[in-house]
């Protein structure tokens, strides 16, 4: 017997919480889009020819490499149509007797060299995985020697992030939005046949036609800050294929794709308290420090002012003005508590107009790495359009972050933080986005890494993804800094472990033991730290 929802209290209920959830939907995320229904054809697997890599350093780090190019579809709903190249690097284990299989490293970003990853990170590895496994990376499609994307050029870069400042004015938010217009207009301009599928269900089938090239039946998986989100979504589309996989500095997928605006607000949260965290040691530790006189939070917002102001010429003949310093502190305070003294030399040289890692503008170098990570976020993530909305939540997370989100926020499209101007307004379509659950039932176990005190990824989101994976393991590394691997003796014998044997830590386990603020007399890794390079630290 049918009954009316008038006359039914029961449906009346359910009915209201539905509109709830989808107006807090609408607020806060996209919803996921319907899935296709369809299945199609299997795409042919590459055909990989092994030979010399062009520019590899004789002796150097990628010294035994070998390359070789990838063929794989550009539209997966077409595999067996048009096709991209990706290039891919790989050397072979040291033992081949006692071989294991292949080790897939990825550097994240989106936007970093995964061929160069592999190359610059092989030294850091220990021999046990250097012996027993071929070390494998690429380039994700978009990304350097993979089809590079351009949406704005070097000239338009340069002009943005010069006349950017570090205390913005009246009007800022107003150029910020009209800036994201204009970088998403380029990239359909400049790079429309790519822009729509470089998302990460692309990429991770991808990976698992590369897997398919190599011969695998399943693969080794270390992924770091964005690469732990390639890695979640493979896993999630071809559980039955992970050997091993070490997520580092997670990703909540969700929150991510789905809650974007959201998940930005975390990172706001999470990049001004890691530099507060920083400047309190100062404050304590002054002669340490050496910046701000015991009173650093005060001398870094007069620092930003004078220097907008009064900017640094720098030998290029472009101008380091108080957002160049938040743009570079933003991307240092990632090394975490050993670089704080460098830190704050760095800051009293700016002071004093001197020669300073922090007055870097960003470079041409930087450019390529920021159209890439700005294109993929947007064609992963789904913000709910409508300008109000926008106005409102930017200035909401500019206000909930005080040191670096005025400029960072109110500043031209760089890096994850101040996407939601662009991606709002985002005029591609979204064929590669992943839209499906991120459990990966029938995985094998998965170690996901999170470090307490991560400015980049939170470590709630590590928190969140262990929970989310079917088979998920969290390993916490109670520290600063972006990512744990290699920053932590404790961390990395669990991983290294578990990489070879598929040994886990304990649940629960915490290892806490960061390296501490070295002397200045003492060379740290990790100064000067380049955002459009990332490897694996070598174990202090």
């Amino acid at each position: 017997m049918q009954s009316r929802l008038a006359d039914d209290p029961r449906k009346r209920t359910t009915w209201g919480i539905s509109l709830v959830l989808i107006a807090v939907t609408a607020l806060l995320g996209g919803a996921p889009g319907a899935a296709t229904a369809a299945v199609p054809a299997a795409p042919p697997v590459p055909a990989l020819s092994w030979g010399a890599c062009d520019g590899a350093d004789p002796g150097g780090p990628g010294d035994g490499f070998e390359c070789a190019t990838a063929q794989v579809p550009l539209d997966y709903r077409r595999p067996t149509g048009r096709t991209i190249p990706l290039a891919v690097t790989r050397r072979l284990a040291a033992d081949r007797a006692h071989r294991t299989g292949v080790l897939v490293l990825h550097p994240g970003g989106p936007g970093n060299s995964g061929v160069d990853f592999a190359r610059n990170s092989y030294g850091a590895l220990p021999a046990s995985l250097r012996d027993s496994f071929d070390v494998v990376g690429y380039d994700m499609r978009g990304v350097k020697r993979s089809g590079q994307v351009e949406c704005w050029n070097d000239a338009e870069y340069s002009a943005a992030v010069d006349a950017a400042r570090g205390v913005p004015g009246p009007g800022a938010l107003q150029t910020t939005v009209r800036q994201g217009r204009e970088f998403g207009a380029a990239c359909k301009e400049r790079s429309a046949d790519l822009v729509p599928f470089i998302g990460t269900a692309s990429n991770a089938k991808d990976l698992d036609l590369l897997r398919q090239a190599l011969g695998e039946e399943t693969l080794t998986f270390y992924g770091r800050s964005f690469g732990s989100y390639v890695g979640t979504v493979y896993a999630a589309q071809f559980p039955r294929r992970v050997r091993a996989m070490v997520l580092d500095g997670a990703y909540d997928p969700r929150r991510y794709a789905d809650v974007p605006y959201a998940y930005d607000g975390g990172q706001f949260v999470a990049l001004d308290a890691a530099v507060g965290r920083f400047l309190d040691w100062c404050a304590q530790n002054a002669t340490a420090c050496g910046f701000g006189d015991g009173r650093p939070r005060e001398a870094f917002e007069q620092l930003k002012r004078a220097l907008d102001a009064d900017p640094v010429i720098t030998a290029s003949g472009r101008p380091a003005t108080g957002y160049t310093l938040a743009y570079r502190l933003m991307f240092n305070i990632n090394s975490g508590k050993e670089v704080w003294p460098y830190l704050g030399q760095a800051l009293r040289a700016a002071q004093a107009h001197q020669g300073s890692f922090l007055l870097s503008p960003p470079s041409p170098a930087s450019f390529d790495f920021l159209n890439v990570n700005m294109a993929v976020e947007c064609a992963d993530r789904v913000y709910p359009t409508g300008r109000l909305l926008l106005d409102t939540v930017v200035g909401v997370h500019v206000a909930t972050a005080p040191l670096l989100g005025p400029p960072i926020g109110l500043g031209p499209p760089t890096y994850d933080h101040n996407h939601a101007p662009t991606c709002a307004q985002w005029p591609a379509e979204r064929p590669s986005r992943y839209e499906g659950s991120y459990r990966a039932a029938g995985s094998a176990p998965i170690l996901v890494l999170g470090t307490t005190g991560d400015p980049d990824t939170p470590y709630q989101d590590a928190v969140a993804l262990a929970g989310t994976l079917d088979s998920g393991r969290l390993l916490t590394f109670a520290g600063e800094g972006h990512t744990g691997y290699n920053r932590s003796a404790c961390v990395s014998a669990l991983v290294d472990d578990y990489l070879a044997t598929l040994a886990l830590p304990a649940r629960g386990t915490v290892c806490a033991d960061e390296t501490p603020p070295e002397p200045l007399t003492r060379r740290t890794t990790g100064v000067e730290v380049d955002e459009t390079q990332d490897v694996i630290p070598v174990l202090r």
